[in-house]
């Protein structure tokens, strides 16, 4: 363990490790440090010298990336020193940077923006006309857009394609205020966790070709979530919107740090998953394939679960901790099985040795916490016997839909599918980030995620439709 040592900063003191870097101490301390180029996972570059601090004994402002902690430091981030450094290096970068703001999709989340507001440049000493200029649209590949023109060099695309993906398709081109980013001939960006630059980017220089010109960042709503795309359960950030006379949607999903799971990155694929949710919503309930509404088909699952011996609950490894322990419940009561068994979530391709794990679904593991029988076996035998197939968002019978031909079949989905067409009673259902709820990833960490998105758009939860069952007979439990 790392010795543990006083520093005073801004007449604060506190602990910090022994021959950390000051940045770091700052940044988990939440006091402000202007930067550009470092980035906690990609260590120190010093290249922008923007995070410049007072240091004790120090002749001249020292930058806080590169500058490990010593006992009895003392340090100012503030200061009139201080601020004229950053002021001037500032200045250095606005010298050729467009005046696009209204434009730019980074506005609104830009920390040259945020810096040239406090730092209060309202009049320019450069004259317009001898600005340099490069090219404003180019295709890096991999969904990604770069405006040269807006970039501040602080490189860390280039470290994240080079020590994260170690993959190395940018780089730094030309010279002095000519020095571009850009790719190698017959190069271009593309990696699976390509993306990840635009979230890196600390200007409007990379930008999402998914995300350009949809919306203003301050008209956003923003939860935090977990990815469902695979059993890492990256945690993210979930940007959706409300608009009048629409209903409420997501627009774009963001990583969110946690280094016990995913440290600041996720798979391109998780992040554009965020469409899935927005399209082929099942919305209207359905009764032998004709519309209804919700309280019919909860009479006539009532009806179907009263009447019917022998019930199979097939759930998907996609719900929460709670459903899953609801549902199991529900079917204790009803002497009914209960199965897991979803080999089709599994995708060997899928899998690499970084982020994404093969088992494409965000809680398999609350099966084992809850003893859900997964076995093939458990599950053929369960559902030849079967009367009553209760199918709970498992995608298993899009492709074996023959496998409930001659029995009763009730379906609770959030998006319409196959299986539907196949159900005796189809209840819509709220999707996986319209709900709250507690997940285990691959490494065992739970994660409790808080929706805000359902509050928008009611839409009916499986624990809820327990609920309304459970009021339907009247007692206090099933």
């Amino acid at each position: 363990m790392s010795e543990m040592v006083e520093i005073t900063v801004n007449g604060a003191q506190m602990q910090a490790s022994k021959g950390s870097l000051l940045i770091d101490k700052l940044l988990d301390e939440n006091i402000h440090i202007p930067h550009f180029c470092y980035h906690q996972a990609l260590g120190k570059d010093g290249n922008c010298r923007m995070c410049m601090v007072a240091i004790e004994g120090q002749k001249r402002p020292q930058i806080a990336c590169d500058t490990p902690i010593k006992d009895g430091m003392v340090v100012r981030t503030k200061g009139e020193n201080i601020e004229k450094v950053r002021r001037d290096i500032l200045e250095l970068q606005l010298i050729n940077h467009p005046i696009d703001c209204p434009t730019c999709d980074q506005a609104g989340e830009c920390k040259l923006q945020d810096y040239y507001m406090e730092s209060g440049f309202y009049e320019s000493r450069v004259n317009v006309n001898n600005k340099t200029t490069h090219r404003k649209r180019v295709d890096l590949g991999a969904n990604v857009m770069l405006d040269e023109e807006r970039c501040v060099l602080c490189t860390r695309c280039v470290r994240f394609c080079k020590d994260i993906t170690k993959t190395s398709e940018l780089g730094v081109i030309d010279r002095t205020d000519h020095s571009t980013i850009g790719i190698f001939p017959g190069r271009p960006l593309y990696n699976p966790y390509a993306m990840n630059v635009v979230d890196l980017c600390p200007v409007g220089a990379l930008t999402s070709k998914d995300f350009r010109f949809k919306q203003r960042v301050w008209f956003l709503e923003t939860f935090d979530a977990i990815c469902n795309g695979c059993s890492k359960g990256c945690n993210i950030s979930v940007d959706h919107r409300k608009e009048k006379y629409k209903d409420d949607q997501i627009h774009r999903f963001r990583p969110r740090a946690n280094k016990e799971v995913n440290g600041w990155f996720m798979c391109d694929e998780g992040r554009l998953s965020y469409e899935n949710e927005n399209q082929n919503r099942f919305e209207t309930p359905l009764l032998n394939k004709e519309t209804t509404n919700l309280s019919n088909t909860i009479t006539n699952m009532f009806k179907e679960l009263s009447t019917k011996k022998d019930i199979l609950f097939v759930l998907s490894p996609n719900l929460s901790y709670e459903e899953m322990s609801n549902l199991k419940n529900l079917a204790e009561k009803l002497n009914a099985k209960i199965s897991g068994y979803s080999p089709d979530t599994f995708d060997e391709s899928f899998g690499d040795d970084y982020l994404r794990k093969s088992d494409k679904t965000a809680n398999r593991a609350s099966f084992k916490e809850l003893e859900v029988n997964e076995e093939e076996s458990y599950f053929k035998d369960s559902l030849e016997k079967a009367q009553l197939v209760i199918i709970v968002d498992s995608s298993f019978f899009e492709e074996n839909s023959q496998l409930l031909e001659g029995k009763t079949v009730i379906s609770l989905f959030s998006h319409n599918c196959l299986t539907l067409s196949k159900s005796n009673i189809a209840i819509p259902i709220a999707s996986f980030y319209e709900k709250s709820g507690t997940y285990i990833n691959c490494d065992g960490i739970k994660q409790r995620v808080i929706s805000q998105m359902n509050k928008n758009n009611p839409m009916e939860t499986i624990t809820s439709v327990i609920e309304h069952l459970k009021e339907m007979i009247g007692k206090g439990t099933l």
